[in-house]
């Protein structure tokens, strides 16, 4: 017989796009003190949940890793668990198009192979009708100052199922389990495609309305008091940078730009259809060019990092005690957007970058982004792009500058001078070169609503540019 017919009410419509969220995110950032703690008291209840923690981090010899041992035949640097994460080699090829400025047609490395996706959450809320952000005073063993602004939930795969054998991640039920609230951003973006082999984070924004328990490890502040500290050296972790990057720019986009979206996105698609690059994973043992000896594997030219190993003592976090590798960089970086305005709109330099890491070959990095000593030794043309540009620029022309550290979590002490500089037609031509694209940060913004579009890096400067006043 036929089945009886069944009656459910039309499914309901809602706009595609959140009209009020610019407009709150607006307000957020002019203003300048939140209502639980004013932006100059920020900086000392870092210093103070610092002293009520007791933190150590000692550099020690591979040897005395406790559950870290270089793996028979491979000598691939694996945790006795299988878990977190191991360090192996990769071999890097590029085939097709010569590469203009871009690293060398192919490489060895050491890198690290994390195959699972981890959380960085930050929770919104509305205090006084302005919305607040809930950060995190995190030590991270690989940070110069130990200490930072991190996101509400910071936690790979391997924290939050428990892995560790420790306590609970705080407020990481508002990120995993059934929607607690309004989700103002969420996108898989990658990590240090240098540094990883496809590694990627869920960035995410949710914004409550309850009540949420206050730790004292945590503070709720504005986004106008968050781009206040992103001014200051080694204040908000790159995972706090890369979220923040992901939020919708305050200020309106603009209706015009060099190159219209469609053509930004040919563009970009344009560039990796041309770069072919082959990544292979292969031993840690014998990797030709690097060495290892009782403390670290290192570059035989003693260039671009090591593989070190440290013994970490922290009050805070989910396990007191733990030892583990790190990545740690020969030399601090320079990272820089370079900006121009075309018919009195704001743009960005960016470059596509071919990492060895990438999951798609190629993603938007700044203008710059080298470690300088890692070229010193090279004639001036055969030097980064822009290098001159950024290193010699005048200080009228640097509208952005600070130091900020690289994933505490894996790097240590990485750490890079990121700014924002002036350009002009000699040192950036409207025309740029092969491999560039002068774009809008509105169209930046846009493309990191979606995941790896931007590197890291190029995520980091965003968050800087939103943190500006004016037109940017």
């Amino acid at each position: 017989m036929p089945l009886a017919p069944t009656h459910r009410a039309p499914a309901a419509l809602r706009p595609r796009q959140d009209a009020d969220l610019g407009a709150r995110l607006a307000a957020s950032a002019v203003a300048a003190d939140g209502v639980h703690r004013s932006t100059a008291d920020v900086v000392g209840w870092l210093a103070e949940r610092g002293r009520a923690h007791a933190f150590r981090v000692d550099r020690i010899p591979f040897a005395a890793l406790d559950g870290w041992s270089f793996e028979p035949g491979t000598g691939n640097l694996r945790h006795r668990t299988g878990r977190f994460f191991t360090v192996e080699g990769l071999h890097v090829r590029q085939e097709g198009e010569p590469l203009g400025d871009g690293p060398a047609a192919q490489w060895n490395q050491p890198i690290i192979v994390q195959p699972e996706v981890g959380i960085l959450g930050i929770l919104a809320k509305e205090f006084d009708g302005v919305l607040h952000f809930l950060m995190q005073a995190k030590m991270e063993p690989g940070n110069p100052n130990l200490l930072q602004l991190s996101p509400t939930v910071q936690a790979t795969r391997s924290n939050y199922t428990g892995a560790h054998r420790g306590s609970a991640v705080r407020y990481l039920e508002y990120f995993t389990g059934p929607r607690r609230g309004r989700v103002l951003a969420d996108s898989l973006q990658s990590e240090h495609g240098s540094w990883f082999h496809r590694k990627s984070n869920r960035n995410m924004v949710v914004e409550v309305t309850g009540d949420v328990p206050l730790h004292e490890d945590f503070v709720w502040l504005t986004l106008g008091q968050i781009n206040a500290l992103l001014h200051r050296d080694n204040t908000v972790n790159m995972d706090s940078r890369t979220v923040l990057s992901c939020l919708p720019p305050a200020r309106g986009p603009l209706a015009h730009a060099v190159l219209g979206d469609t053509e930004l996105l040919s563009w970009i698609t344009g560039e990796r259809s041309r770069h072919h690059v082959r990544a292979r994973r292969v031993p840690l043992a014998g990797l030709p060019g690097w060495t290892r000896d009782e403390h670290a594997v290192s570059h035989d030219e003693g260039r671009y990092f090591q593989v070190i190993a440290v013994d970490v003592r922290a009050g805070n976090r989910e396990v007191s005690g733990w030892s583990q590798p790190l990545f740690a960089p020969v030399g601090r970086g320079v990272t820089a957007f370079l900006r121009r305005e075309f018919g009195g709109v704001a743009h960005l330099l960016v470059h596509a970058r071919v990492e060895g890491g990438f999951l798609d070959t190629v993603e938007l990095g700044p203008s710059l982004q080298c470690t300088p000593g890692n070229h010193a030794h090279l004639p001036p043309e055969q030097r980064p792009r822009f290098l001159d540009a950024v290193l010699n620029a005048p200080a009228g022309a640097i509208r952005y500058e600070a130091v900020h550290a690289e994933e505490g979590g894996r790097f240590y002490h990485a750490e890079s001078r990121y700014l924002i500089v002036d350009a002009d037609e000699d040192t950036a031509p409207a025309d740029p070169p092969p491999g560039y694209a002068w774009v809008t940060p509105a169209q930046l913004s846009a493309l990191a609503r979606h995941g790896h579009y931007l590197n890291v890096q190029a995520r980091t400067l965003l968050a800087c540019v939103n943190a500006l006043p004016g037109d940017e």
